[in-house]
């Protein structure tokens, strides 16, 4: 479970950084926010926010390997699920209090604290000890992250822990994203349907199955934290509960 790192190549341009991911992670729930409160006739908005919380969750993943101290990450997750919860109640309740839905803070926070919990297990117990341990913190995770109701329930919670077990470039690894992504976001959450027709046969396109293409940005990750002082860090955090209090406040007074 160690940070993999490439050497330079010609193609080396092509790669992004932490701080890229997040950048274009915040763009694509812009979109996906835009579509939720002001512009919902635009379909294709929802379509490219589904790319946004794979990168997040793999971008928690690899938060933990690359954090100094991971209480203060914790807590700094904590920190920012406290105070998205009434932006995050307004955009998706239209009202101040709505606690049947969670934001989606929580559930990275579910995520990093299972991820913690089966990284301990796996160093410090064999593996026939360490295996039935992880897959039962895991099935915890997804229940807290139901039971709870944050976003995305608890296949947003396994999303996190796909990209731990699966976090790597070996082949299998990035098959294993592949296939657990495709399971998570087509089977488990599943949702709207487009027909489409193809060479005189017809099919359909699951809405949520967009998420996969989530994996073409995270495959070009580089490893590299990227342009991230301290106060674009924090930045990158306020972005989600900023944007959507401005967007829930305008729908409000704009209907």
């Amino acid at each position: 479970m160690q940070t993999y790192s490439r050497r330079p190549s010609a193609v080396s341009r092509f790669e992004l950084s932490a701080a890229a991911l997040h950048i274009i992670a915040m763009a694509l729930m812009l979109m996906d926010h835009l579509w939720a409160t002001l512009l919902p006739a635009q379909d294709w908005l929802t379509c490219a926010g589904r790319l946004a919380f794979p990168i997040f969750a793999f971008m928690t993943v690899e938060g933990y390997f690359h954090t100094r101290n991971l209480k203060r990450y914790a807590l700094r997750l904590l920190l920012f699920a406290l105070l998205s919860e009434v932006p995050f109640d307004l955009m998706y309740g239209g009202t101040w209090f709505y606690p049947v839905h969670q934001n989606v803070i929580w559930t990275l926070l579910l995520g990093l604290l299972g991820v913690h919990l089966m990284e301990t297990v796996r160093k410090k117990q064999k593996l026939w000890v360490s295996l039935p341990v992880c897959a039962a913190v895991a099935a915890a995770g997804a229940l807290l992250g139901t039971l709870g109701m944050t976003d995305y329930y608890g296949a947003g919670v396994l999303t996190v822990f796909a990209f731990y077990i699966f976090r790597g470039r070996k082949w299998w690894c990035l098959l294993g994203q592949v296939l657990t992504l495709y399971w998570i976001n087509v089977e488990l959450l599943g949702g709207l349907m487009y027909p489409i027709r193809l060479f005189g046969m017809e099919f359909e396109l699951c809405q949520q199955g967009f998420a996969l293409l989530a994996l073409v940005p995270i495959w070009l990750y580089n490893g590299q934290r990227g342009f991230s002082p301290k106060a674009v860090q924090y930045g990158f955090y306020a972005f989600y509960p900023v944007h959507i209090l401005v967007l829930s406040l305008i729908a409000m007074y704009r209907y």
